[in-house]
């Protein structure tokens, strides 16, 4: 499979955030990256935060084997950290000021999506779309029971979508799972929300401030698979942050459009780095 001809996406950075807590979630970011490296030539992130290095020293290893050394597009970062959770949208911003391309996705390590729709998505990026979901809204979700022989039933042949379907069950699919953006739209439409920790509502309030700012959302594509794992604090509502994070979406909701942008772009976080860039 590695001996494919690969699609250009050179202008496109998938930026991954990654927290390997549990064997599911290993083998997801393996198949995920696998799929993904074989079928485009173009550009990835990845930023982990636990306290020990388990993509390096286990899922890039098998990445490396499967796609026979060519993984010098795979750019990773270990940051050591003993916190429990996951602050998401602080690693996705961090890996967002290391971009250099026009197109970046902010990618989930459990997502598949069928070939053409990663092509449908980079082409409206490039006619004028500032933000892209590329799955319908709707029961467009396929939850995959996946399992070792699963996984690897669909690398090793041809990347046959029936090997996953055969295991899925179809569910809700609204805002999550991965998005394109324009980048400079993206960083100037206010990053992602560093206010929310852990699981929270940060992926309908990314939705909501995009399109009450005034950028152009689309959407495109059908079904998108989503390779399912247990869940932890990190990404179930036993979050304790849930309370606060709540608070912050329903503050969000009463701005205007001009209060959004103000309020948005005045966040620390917003103000440091993107001061930091322009200096």
């Amino acid at each position: 499979m590695a001996n494919l001809m690969k699609d250009n996406l050179k202008d496109v950075t998938f930026i991954v955030p990654v927290r390997i807590e549990s064997d599911d979630r290993l083998r997801n970011v393996i198949t995920t990256l696998c799929y993904l490296n074989t079928l485009f030539d173009t550009n990835f992130i990845i930023h982990e935060h636990h306290n020990e290095s388990i993509f390096f020293s286990t899922a890039l290893p098998q990445i490396e084997e499967y796609c026979e050394g060519d993984i010098e597009n795979i750019n990773h970062s270990f940051f050591k950290t003993d916190e429990p959770l996951f602050h998401r949208q602080k690693v996705l911003n961090d890996m967002l000021m290391e971009v250099e391309t026009s197109v970046v996705v902010n990618y989930d390590t459990d997502i598949l999506l069928p070939k053409n729709t990663y092509k449908e998505a980079y082409k409206l990026i490039r006619e004028g779309a500032d933000l892209v979901y590329p799955y319908a809204r709707g029961t467009a979700q396929q939850r995959v029971q996946a399992t070792d022989e699963v996984v690897s039933n669909f690398l090793n042949n041809n990347f046959d979508f029936k090997t996953l379907i055969n295991v899925s069950t179809p569910y809700d699919a609204q805002y999550g799972f991965c998005q394109f953006f324009n980048t400079t739209s993206y960083i100037e439409g206010g990053m992602e929300n560093e206010n929310f920790r852990a699981y929270a509502p940060e992926d309908v309030e990314r939705y909501h401030r995009f399109k009450k700012l005034g950028y152009n959302v689309q959407r495109c594509g059908n079904t998108v698979y989503h390779l399912e794992h247990s869940r932890t604090e990190n990404s179930w509502f036993n979050n304790p942050h849930m309370d606060h994070n709540n608070k912050e979406w329903e503050k969000i909701q009463r701005f205007d459009r001009h209060q959004l942008k103000e309020y948005i772009t005045n966040l620390p976080y917003y103000v440091s780095r993107t001061t930091t860039t322009s200096n």
